[in-house]
């Protein structure tokens, strides 16, 4: 599961070209959730990034610790409350890293999972409006996982869905058939990601200094 993010400042208009950028990316070494986070969505046929709140709240969610901010893909349609959503209203949000936590005899160690050269992640989420008035609203998203590689099961069983830059307009748009859609959603490649462990400073959201993400130990990654 997804509960803590590493952003980075990422060249998005170079990943995305055509990317309308309404507020600068949100960055933070230790993002967690129900905080605010960029994420782009497709608006009048071009994508678009906008900020939203990291906990899934429909209009009918009474108490805003249940705001889910993960989704299980193998779920989506049988859930009402992602099933409108993915079908309708799909989103990416821009990220350089995961933290997991990985159970050792007398604590939790954390890791970054990052891809192996470093580069930027799109990684798959869902996205909801609640009107707060007929003139305001609140839009919030919920990212959306698939089971881990081999490699990084031992961290964690479940990450985020990565969409690759070349695969995020069909993502984006709600006229791609469902069946496209959900091929999209499947573990990343082996050789895409790996780990590192980082300091136990992580552990606490409050702390954001880049300590947070500096590696204590080498990168896991699938032998070539």
């Amino acid at each position: 599961m997804a509960g803590r993010l590493h952003i980075a400042p990422i060249d998005l208009p170079h990943l995305l070209p055509g990317l309308a950028i309404d507020a600068p990316l949100l960055t933070s070494p230790n993002l967690a959730p129900r905080q605010m986070l960029s994420a782009i969505r497709l608006e009048a046929g071009r994508p678009r990034l906008g900020r939203l709140f990291w906990g899934l709240t429909p209009p009918w969610l009474e108490v805003l610790d249940h705001a889910p901010h993960c989704a299980r893909a193998e779920s989506l349609e049988e859930r009402p409350m992602f099933r409108e959503a993915f079908q309708a209203r799909r989103c990416l949000v821009p990220a350089s890293g995961i933290y997991a936590w990985k159970a050792q005899p007398r604590f939790k160690q954390p890791f970054l999972i990052t891809r192996v050269d470093r580069g930027p992640l799109l990684l798959a989420g869902l996205w909801c409006r609640f009107h707060t008035t007929l003139a305001e609203h609140a839009d919030s998203l919920a990212l959306i996982t698939v089971p881990t590689s081999a490699l990084l099961a031992p961290l964690t069983d479940r990450l985020p869905a990565v969409i690759a830059p070349d695969q995020a307009r069909r993502w984006l748009d709600p006229q791609t058939p469902l069946a496209e859609v959900r091929a999209l959603l499947k573990p990343a490649p082996g050789e895409l990601l790996g780990a590192f462990p980082v300091s136990r400073r992580v552990n606490n959201p409050a702390h954001q200094d880049a300590t947070c993400a500096h590696p204590v130990g080498p990168m896991l990654s699938q032998p070539e």
